[in-house]
């Protein structure tokens, strides 16, 4: 790998590898820095002995290696927010309290059917200046309208922690909202909003203007739909696009055309050159158009809100039109690395984010394995040549991303090279009407001549896009995927490329060993899964789900409703996928079960049971009018567990008798799944 060659690859290496010691292992501060001092001071003593002592340019080699793993450690220390007395998190002691918050609305996000939902920045936290990122959750009949980018705001409410996943393998939300230093929700009910000034920033200011394009855009007549899908096109807003729409483009292996990425920041990057062409390449001219240049893709990166992805895309292009703009050579690798350390330095929690992972991953394999698969065949035909290098970049890129959009998604879209193939001449197309639509819209309604035209080319790629995502028969879902499996298939697809790169007989056997070791780590994932045997009580708001897990197959007892729709249910399908196994069984409900020598009690809103059975676990769904304490005269279980389906007015009454009786209690709402 050429990559591996450049100091600068070595260096990003261990930086990173910096970023992730510390996200799970958490060293202190002092330590930290302390060893970061002591690798500075080592070095600079090992540079002025350098000349004297030859032999010693390998230890400078290697604490090198090692200063670039501290600062990656000690970045994530300085940009960890939590670690700063004035944080909010560590202003509050009692959750249960109410707070009076002084915030600024930072971001919009997809409101729920009840709340509109933002990001915002803390000021205030009862009168005590406080700060840091809270997703704030306003309801809808306490504001007639949204609110803008900037407002300040006086709030009174709960804050709520990030919430650990109440059912097992499913996403973990808390984690990633924790990722973009988001420690917080806070929910407020009508009457407790004061709406204060709209601060002027650089974000508000943006934000307000690309209000104004999508206000001018939708004046244009052009239908909800297409509008919705043309403004997640060219400014990144994916909020409104309905989700069957996005469900289609899932399906279709085209979700990334929804998203803001490297395609759309290289197309304004060559249409703003093309503009400026007229302009000399003169010493005061050259600058003039890297001004320009620069300053076009970071508006456009702004105006798309800033995402992972399209901060990855403007910088690389920004370094790109720099080194065009000096006569320089751009090393695309140099590029890439340089970029993704100027993003790490500035946001490292960015490295955990999907769509930078995606990003990168993606855009790496462009760079190295589409030469490759280009050289099998050069045809003469332009056209051909063409379509060809749309098929080898969407192998590449495809090859890149799968193993972690598998891991994530666990799905894989089989037709993702014949969209490419008919949805990327079109995209050129609606970009380049698009960008004459929004340049208009910046002032004025775009005209009918405009605007027509770009209505019916996206109405054509949502007809295609639909069309290839009615081929479900090629959508492999539900594809259980490993942490294991997800390092071991980058091996596999690594050890084979350099195969091809340059055969051989070493290299083919380590690339068929790494097969084995996927197969082995497949075979061992499975095995343990099937020899782990369980019961399980979900978490599901109104309804009772309870699954008994016999090897790799699973029976579920629910009511008729949850049974019907099981293919569909977000609950029950993650911990399929997630632990090997199928459903084998649905039963409906019922009020006794047996699971390893334990006599398992279900009552629920029939409060029908019999004094006799004397159950080892009592599970309690659906709020039954039940005197608990004269119940626990009578049996002495050791567990009682309520689940989602419960009045919380009751489950407090039933914690309090268990408490007096020191019976164990699980509530599901509070300490997630119940699990034998």
């Amino acid at each position: 790998m050429k990559i591996l060659q450049f100091p600068l690859a070595r260096i990003s290496i261990s930086f990173i590898l910096g970023l992730l010691f510390f996200k799970f292992y958490q060293p202190t501060p002092l330590l930290v820095f302390g060893c970061l001092f002591l690798c500075v001071l080592v070095l600079v003593i090992l540079h002025f002995l350098d000349k004297k002592f030859p032999h010693l340019k390998i230890y400078f080699g290697i604490l090198t290696l090692l200063l670039s793993f501290q600062i990656g450690i000690s970045t994530s220390i300085i940009h960890k927010e939590t670690y700063n007395n004035n944080h909010y998190t560590n202003q509050i002691y009692d959750y249960e309290k109410e707070y009076c918050v002084g915030l600024v609305i930072n971001e919009k996000l997809k409101s729920s059917p009840k709340n509109n939902r933002y990001i915002s920045i803390i000021k205030t936290i009862n009168g005590k200046e406080s700060f840091g990122k809270i997703i704030v959750n306003l309801k809808k009949t306490s504001a007639k309208k949204e609110l803008e980018i900037g407002t300040d705001l006086i709030v009174e409410g709960k804050i709520y922690k990030n919430r650990n996943p109440i059912n097992p393998n499913q996403f973990d939300y808390g984690r990633y909202l924790e990722n973009q230093e988001i420690y917080g929700q806070l929910y407020t009910a009508s009457g407790q909003i004061k709406i204060g000034k709209n601060a002027v920033t650089i974000w508000s200011i943006f934000s307000n203007f690309r209000n104004k394009i999508i206000h001018h855009l939708e004046l244009s007549n052009i239908k909800r739909e297409e509008l919705n899908v043309l403004i997640a096109l060219l400014v990144g807003q994916q909020q409104d696009i309905a989700p069957e729409v996005l469900k289609d483009y899932q399906y279709a292996g085209a979700v990334h055309v929804l998203s803001v990425s490297g395609l759309h920041v290289g197309f304004i990057l060559l249409f703003v050159t093309f503009i400026l062409k007229p302009i000399p390449n003169s010493k005061k001219g050259s600058f003039f158009k890297l001004l320009l240049i620069l300053t076009s893709l970071w508006v456009f990166g702004i105006l798309a809100g800033l995402s992972p992805s399209v901060v990855r895309s403007v910088a690389m292009f920004s370094i790109v039109a720099i080194g065009n703009q000096l006569r320089r050579t751009v090393n695309t690798y140099h590029t890439l690395l340089v970029s993704m350390l100027l993003i790490l330095l500035f946001k490292p929690s960015f490295l955990f984010d999907i769509g930078f992972q995606l990003s990168y991953l993606a855009l790496f394999f462009i760079l190295w394995l589409q030469p490759i698969l280009s050289s099998i065949w050069t045809p003469k035909n332009k056209i051909v040549r063409y379509f060809w290098d749309i098929i080898t970049v969407s192998f590449a890129a495809q090859i890149g991303a799968m193993p972690l959009s598998i891991y994530y998604f666990h799905q894989f879209p089989g037709l993702f090279f014949i969209t490419n193939i008919i949805v990327l001449p079109l995209l050129g197309v609606i970009m380049i009407v698009g960008l004459i639509a929004i340049i208009v819209a910046c002032f004025s309604l775009v005209p009918y001549c405009i605007a027509k035209p770009l209505e019916l080319l996206i109405t054509l790629l949502n007809t295609i896009i639909h069309w290839v995502a009615s081929f479900e028969s090629f959508i492999i879902k539900n594809i259980s995927f490993s942490n294991e499996m997800l390092l071991v298939s980058y091996l596999v697809i690594v050890v084979f490329i350099l195969w091809i790169e340059k055969p051989n007989f070493n290299r083919l056997s380590i690339a068929l060993s790494s097969i084995l070791l996927l197969q082995s780590i497949y075979i061992f994932s499975k095995y343990n899964s099937e020899n782990a045997d369980e019961l399980i009580v979900f978490n599901v708001k109104k309804h009772t789900i309870i699954t008994e897990k016999n090897h790799n197959l699973v029976s579920v007892f629910s009511n008729d409703s949850i049974l019907q729709s099981l293919d569909n249910n977000l609950t029950i399908q993650p911990y399929l996928v997630g632990n090997f196994c199928k459903v084998k069984k649905k039963s409906r409900l019922q009020n006794l079960l047996y699971f390893k020598n334990k006599k398992i009690l279900i009552i629920d809103s029939s409060s029908v049971y019999l004094e006799k059975i004397k159950p080892d676990i009592l599970i309690i769904t659906n709020s039954p009018k039940l005197n608990l304490k004269r119940l626990l005269s009578v049996w002495k279980p050791e567990q009682i567990v309520v689940d989602g389906s419960n009045f919380k007015s009751y489950i407090k009454l039933w914690e309090s008798t268990c408490h007096k009786e020191k019976i164990p209690f699980h509530n599901t709402n509070e300490k997630g799944f119940y699990k034998i």
